[in-house]
């Protein structure tokens, strides 16, 4: 039963939100004692109360259950401080402005953590008039691929999904964009800023020698 609800999270919520045992209890229609049982492990509140419970302390029944409480201080919604979730079991992706409690398949996903683009997940940027074009040097086996490149600029979040055995690469309207995402199905989300591959020429790729380089190595491992 204690795989529900546990009363660490009833105690935590319940101080969290300045409440007694005894207001809490008079909230739900129980007694205080009943209360101190469920926050001493003694007893657990029938499954009938975790909707009101959850309710009392403005939160979902899922953050209920997963004890996993989300404060969401996005309000904002600046969309470079997105949150993507990808589902393990089907490829799902979701897209939240802000931290969330989400499920696929059974699964509690959590949000990725973009890691530095790295000589096994290059990408190259081109400005093409109001335009990213965007390539990544990476092989798209059915094994092996890139799930979704995304653009995010502090108001929009542009997506393209790609698919095994298709192109890694894809197209977006600059209109400030500042990060690129893609997800390796194997290793994971990275990300990049499209200025400092573009636009710095000091340490940039484009119309170097070194972008060149890297450029015919990606095409003789991936072409």
């Amino acid at each position: 039963m204690n795989q529900y609800v546990t009363g660490r999270v009833i105690r935590t919520l319940r101080e969290k939100n300045k409440l007694t045992q005894l207001q809490l209890a008079e909230k739900l229609g129980v007694s205080d004692k009943s209360v101190s049982k469920w926050e001493k492990s003694r007893g657990f509140p029938d499954i009938t109360l975790l909707e009101p419970i959850a309710e009392v302390f403005k939160i979902s029944v899922t953050e209920l259950i997963s004890g996993n409480t989300i404060q969401n201080a996005n309000i904002s919604a600046n969309m470079l401080r997105s949150m993507l979730y990808v589902c393990p079991v089907c490829g799902n992706v979701i897209h939240g402005m802000g931290e969330a409690t989400i499920h696929c398949h059974g699964i509690q996903l959590m949000p990725l953590e973009a890691e530095p683009t790295d000589e096994h997940h290059m990408i190259f940027i081109e400005r093409v008039e109001d335009e990213y074009y965007v390539r990544i040097a990476h092989s798209m086996t059915k094994e092996h691929y890139i799930s979704f490149v995304a653009a995010a600029s502090s108001d929009d979040m542009q997506m393209v999904k790609l698919y095994p055995e298709g192109s890694a690469e894809a197209r977006f309207k600059i209109r400030g964009v500042r990060r690129i995402f893609f997800y390796c199905n194997r290793d994971g989300l990275f990300s990049i800023d499209p200025v400092k591959g573009i636009d710095d020429k000091e340490n940039g790729y484009d119309d170097s020698q070194e972008r060149r380089e890297l450029e015919k190595a990606a095409d003789m491992l991936f072409g």
